[in-house]
């Protein structure tokens, strides 16, 4: 679902590289915890995984197409339609409520909204579903996202992401608000749906007590090797 070859990224105006991975992969149905201390690139990485943010070199693929191929509108498109993403600041719309939050990806992709009706018979009732699941009364539903609680809010957006079973799923700490016993319904539901819908998750977090759900576990700095390297000869050159 999602393959990493040759990538650097630097943000402008640095010195150096702080993302040089030179192979990444995960497959369909896979799932993969990035760990790491806050500060050290897991955000930048995710974005540029989601074709967010563009590397200087290297390719990033999902689903076999490299979101340099692209053009920005090709991408928002592309990334509407294959992948949800968990941002670390939820980026609700607060004006809207819960519900409509979590339909916004609807009303973007018609093929996330087909996918969503499949299973519910119509994209709200899904979305409903994904809200009861993540432990948000129907009292809220209704509700502001800025009336919600910062734990309610990132339960909103977890459901957005899942809803019409996107291909590819990234979490950026997605769990930081949440209780010890939201933290676990909250991990089985993710892991629960990412199964039935066969999507690759990416999920990154300090907590590194969650890292026995996944699959495969790495540190930023294990997949990150080539930048600390390069960082380090730029140095001694210097």
């Amino acid at each position: 679902m999602i393959e990493v070859s040759d990538l650097r990224y630097a943000w402008p105006g640095a010195s150096h590289d702080c993302l040089a991975i030179d192979r990444l992969a995960v497959p369909a149905g896979g799932s993969l915890f990035i760990h790491g201390p806050s500060g050290g690139g897991k955000s930048t990485l995710l974005g540029v995984l989601a074709g967010v943010l563009m590397p200087r070199q290297g390719d990033v693929k999902v689903l076999g197409t490299s979101w340099a191929s692209l053009s920005g509108g090709g991408r928002d498109a592309f990334r509407a339609d294959h992948v949800g993403y968990i941002f670390q600041q939820f980026n609700l719309l607060p004006y809207l409520s819960a519900m409509d939050n979590v339909l916004l990806p609807c009303r973007f992709s018609p093929k996330r909204r087909a996918r969503a009706a499949e299973g519910s018979g119509t994209p709200a009732a899904s979305a409903q579903n994904l809200l009861r699941e993540m432990g948000l009364a129907a009292s809220h539903w209704d509700r502001r996202a800025m009336q919600l609680s910062v734990g309610q809010q990132q339960r909103v957006a977890a459901a957005r992401a899942l809803i019409g079973r996107p291909e590819v799923v990234i979490a950026d700490e997605p769990t930081s608000a949440l209780d010890a016993a939201l933290r676990d319904e909250f991990m089985q539901l993710l892991l629960r749906e990412c199964r039935v819908a066969g999507s690759a998750l990416v999920f990154v977090s300090h907590d590194e007590r969650l890292a026995s759900h996944f699959d495969v576990r790495l540190s930023l700095a294990q997949i990150n090797r080539a930048a600390q390297q390069e960082a380090d000869r730029a140095l001694e050159g210097a």
